[in-house]
């Protein structure tokens, strides 16, 4: 008997080392990983302020002036932003109402033999190289925007907005979609109850309810759009000026970055392109912030 007591003993104080060994190997990751974080945010954020060490480039020239022209001293790089946050905003703009209707009609209207078929050719589509939107783009959606607009060579904000909304429809599709399923049965129920007819249960209670989940989705493919460098690149013309419409050539903050990587390091173009990033390190950690907030509003 006490042979047992010893042995049970045993096992649960082996069981007690092995938790905590577990707890400390995780905090120990978090920890390791959060150094990892803080120390990119550390040197890229230091390296990017070494900009203003230059007397021509000034912190109100570098985010209120369009010109850029590092040869003559001008370091303005409002046009690369606002042409990021352009290119995104249209982006969503083609994406959503496609998404959330695909969302709709996958979770409360399609029947489940073609479900079971559109959603892993939806989620194909977020294996595919960037690279091959590009070229797409270029192919495609070039021309077609110079032959919709006379005298402009095609390349602009137009093809960039439409590749980028054909790259973010799966994700903001399936995450619309998990919050449409997820919602409880008894929402439709109670609506049906009452005579409402489907549609009038679609867009006056089950999208309100998943608004959140949806927002989650939207956000997702905001930071998805305005990360894109490879696909954008290859169809905006990368042109640093503000663009007078969809056909014309512009840039933005990633493919400025990737046109000017060969510049020396410790230069003041080379030290722009990491403030460049630290402006989309910052809005990428804004929106994962934005997301927490939207999950804590769903769970509450």
């Amino acid at each position: 008997m006490a042979a047992g007591k010893e042995t049970v003993g045993g096992a649960s104080s082996m069981r007690r080392r092995t938790d905590r060994m577990m707890h400390w190997l995780f905090v120990g990751s978090a920890i390791f990983v959060s150094l990892i974080i803080f120390g990119i945010i550390l040197f890229v954020g230091n390296q990017g302020l070494k900009t203003f060490a230059d007397p021509d480039a000034g912190v109100a020239e570098f985010f209120f002036s369009t010109n850029w022209a590092p040869s003559e001293g001008e370091y303005g790089a409002a046009g690369f932003i606002i042409g990021s946050f352009l290119v995104t905003g249209l982006a969503l703009l083609l994406a959503v109402p496609i998404a959330v209707g695909g969302a709709v009609f996958m979770a409360k209207i399609a029947p489940s033999w073609m479900r079971e078929i559109m959603r892993p050719a939806v989620d194909l589509f977020v294996g595919i190289p960037s690279v091959v939107y590009g070229l797409i783009g270029l192919l495609i959606f070039v021309p077609w925007f110079s032959k919709m607009f006379p005298g402009e060579p095609g390349f602009g904000v137009g093809p960039a907005a439409v590749i980028l909304a054909i790259m973010i429809l799966p994700t903001v599709l399936s995450v619309s979609e998990d919050a449409l399923r997820t919602l409880p049965r008894s929402l439709e129920e109670a609506s049906y109850a009452l005579g409402a007819t489907r549609w009038q249960t679609i867009r006056k209670v089950l999208l309100p309810a998943a608004t959140p989940g949806i927002l989650t989705g939207v956000i997702l493919g905001m930071g998805r759009a305005i990360g894109e460098a490879m696909a954008v690149q290859m169809v905006i013309g990368n042109a640093p000026v503000l663009p007078k419409g969809l056909g014309e050539p512009t840039s933005v903050l990633t493919t400025q970055i990737v046109k000017e990587m060969a510049s020396i390091f410790g230069t003041t173009v080379n030290n722009s392109l990491f403030l460049m990033s630290l402006i989309l390190l910052l809005v990428s950690l804004s929106l994962i912030l934005i997301i927490r907030l939207v999950a804590r509003r769903r769970e509450a």
